[in-house]
């Protein structure tokens, strides 16, 4: 029966174009984009690579092999995230069955809406929530599939905010009294985001202090609580943090946890980068205390490499909070008298509407290595962090900010015409200068990437990420090498 259909699918101008773009994805982006001998990126300044990439779109179709041209151009100019040298965000690497999950999904192409249209995927994501439930120290519980962090600690603010004030879906800010939110002064910026986006006001975000490693004090959160108090507001969320963005701090959740019991507020762990550590018995102890939060937000597309985006919302609530608070009941679509459990449509659950499939990247990865993998990825990455930092302190020129809790290793690099004038008025602000240069270089030479930042007074320096599972100490050494090979002249 299908070779009668072969000469039609063989001859089928769209499925040949697809054949020969995943040639082209195969080697272009998985073997050149993971070749250490390849380039991480091919920069060009903008106007030239609007022109290379012949942007504009016209009135009439353009022939195949121009296409192909197209799809070659944009994987030849598009970042290697990839590449092992990529060290520049907190996502990167590849996983392959994370990978065939992600082109599956895509070529399946269905909405997580409701039952009858994702019968495979409503029951898939149940499962990963549960099983990502349970690392956490949950036997029951609630969660759905985000787009991003940002969007889960939204949904988290949300959802306090409705247990607290149900009349505020009906009547909005209205009659409501003034609410205040807590989280660490190097808390991810989707907190100020959210309050701003709901109503509740950025001027509502009380900055915790925290100590020299960026972790939350427990003891200034609960003066500044009582200090709102007292200021006639209403304190109703706190926002803890498991593995902040620049230094990987995870905030003490045992102590926070019991300040927010001790004030009755909705503890909320922003654990999208530092969650993984779950998985691995010699690491999870950073999170002591997780089991205590309300909800915790994971994003599995960082440490774990499930590939964007892969972002889970997890609740210990079992009233059906997450539809009670986001349900708008469209007739259309969530009938109540459909012939399975209408339970399972669980897209009331969300704020959107169209939801993709982001459960599967995840599911495939998982059941593929088992959990046991996704441990030893987990702790390899600490092992190289290790390895990192003991070959950095045997070197002139690099200094730490601090030693690294998770796999953020922050330092400066200081060339060798500015060491041993740390005392000179305008060593800082040399200093802060050195960081954009390399940055420059490298990626003009398409070496590696690597992100700077300032933080506080603290002028710039380098973070460098390390957690790709094509990682190797070669790789370590390489980084360094290439630091000193880019700054040595400055």
């Amino acid at each position: 029966m299908l070779a009668r259909f072969k000469p039609l699918i063989d001859h089928s101008e769209g499925q040949l174009f697809l054949s020969e773009t995943f040639k082209i994805i195969v080697e272009e982006v998985l073997c050149k984009g993971t070749d250490v001998t390849q380039k991480v990126c091919d920069w060009k300044e903008p106007e030239e690579l609007a022109w290379l990439l012949d942007l504009e779109l016209r009135a009439t179709g353009e022939p195949q092999h121009k296409l192909l041209e197209r799809v070659k151009d944009v994987a030849k100019y598009s970042i290697k995230t990839s590449h092992p040298r990529f060290f520049n965000q907190l996502y990167g690497g590849v996983d392959y069955h994370s990978l065939a999950g992600r082109f599956l999904t895509e070529a399946l192409n269905t909405n997580l809406f409701t039952y009858e249209v994702a019968p495979v995927f409503v029951l898939m994501e149940n499962e990963v929530l549960r099983g990502l439930r349970q690392l956490v120290g949950w036997t029951e519980g609630d969660g759905i599939f985000c787009p991003g962090g940002s969007t889960s600690n939204m949904f988290a603010m949300n959802l306090a905010r409705y247990q607290l004030f149900p009349e505020v879906k009906s009547r909005g800010l209205w009659g409501l009294p003034r609410l205040t939110v807590f989280t660490s002064s190097e808390s991810h910026y989707s907190v100020k985001k959210g309050a701003a986006y709901l109503g509740i006001g950025t001027d509502n975000v009380i900055v915790v202090k925290v100590d020299d490693g960026g972790r939350m004090i427990p003891k200034d959160l609960d003066e500044k609580i009582m200090l709102a108090k007292s200021q006639g507001t209403v304190p109703f969320l706190v926002s803890c943090t498991a593995g902040t963005t620049v230094q990987g701090a995870f905030d003490p959740l045992d102590h926070i946890a019991d300040v927010c019991e001790k004030h009755k507020l909705w503890m909320h762990v922003d654990a999208a980068w530092g969650g993984s550590v779950l998985f691995s018995k010699q690491h999870r102890h950073l999170m002591k205390g997780v089991d205590r939060a309300n909800s915790v937000g994971w994003n599995p597309h960082k440490m774990l490499v499930a590939g964007l985006q892969c972002s889970a919302l997890l609740l210990q609530d079992t009233t059906n909070l997450l539809r009670r608070c986001h349900s708008a009941s469209a007739s259309y679509l969530f009938q109540q008298d459909k012939f399975y459990d209408v339970n399972l449509d669980v897209g009331d659950k969300s704020v959107q509407c169209s939801r993709k499939v982001d459960c599967l990247k995840l599911w495939l990865m998982w059941k593929a290595v088992g959990s046991a993998g996704l441990e030893e990825r987990v702790d390899k990455a600490f092992i190289h962090v290790r390895y990192l930092v003991e070959e950095m302190k045997k070197r002139e020129g690099f200094q730490l900010l601090h030693e690294p809790e998770f796999v953020n290793v922050c330092f400066w690099f200081t060339p060798p015409s500015m060491r041993g004038n740390e005392k000179h008025a305008d060593y800082q602000e040399r200093l802060a200068k050195v960081a954009p240069v390399i940055k420059e270089r490298m990626m003009k030479q398409g070496t590696m990437m690597v992100g700077y930042q300032p933080l506080g007074n603290k002028v710039n320096f380098f973070r460098v990420i390390a957690f790709s599972p094509l990682l190797s100490k070669k790789d370590m050494d390489f980084f360094l090498d290439e630091i000193e090979r880019l700054g040595n002249d400055l």
